[in-house]
């Protein structure tokens, strides 16, 4: 019974290149190229850090391409802070942490249309603290008792 293929897979809300088109405008980057230069980057940065269903589930509502992007990381054994995911994306990128802070606020904005609000929840409850202002939400935290 688990074995069997959904006769009718869900499709992404959009295709690559409407995806292309939406980074663009939010990145304000001059080409397509450099857009997709910046999805392919972040996804291929926070293939590392998600895991799980929410990874599956977040790689559904991708256009194939860029689900091909986050999949194809091995998940990191190291989580990392926001902060840590921007620094550690500017490293491997060589690029300065604010152009990949930028990158990151565009491509993440696009991602956060096409998951919808219950799986982005989610993955945000999973990934440690910094990453809700990535995908340009608020960084809600319970108040800590103090000693």
């Amino acid at each position: 019974m688990y074995d069997q293929r959904r006769p009718n897979p869900a499709r992404p809300a959009m295709t690559f290149e409407e995806m292309l088109e939406l980074v663009r405008y939010e990145g304000a980057y001059p080409t397509l190229e450099r857009a997709e230069e910046a999805v392919r980057t972040v996804l291929a940065a926070l293939g590392r850090q998600v895991v799980g269903d929410e990874r599956v589930d977040l790689a559904q509502c991708l256009p194939v391409e860029a689900a091909l992007a986050l999949t194809a990381q091995i998940p990191a054994t190291e989580r990392l802070t926001g902060w840590g995911f921007v620094k550690d994306m500017a490293t491997r990128a060589g690029v300065t942490p604010a152009v990949a802070r930028w990158d990151a606020g565009a491509v993440l904005a696009v991602v956060t249309r096409l998951t919808g609000p219950d799986l982005l929840a989610r993955i945000l409850r999973h990934l440690p603290a910094g990453y809700a202002l990535l995908f340009g939400q608020a960084e809600l935290r319970q108040p800590q008792p103090t000693a």
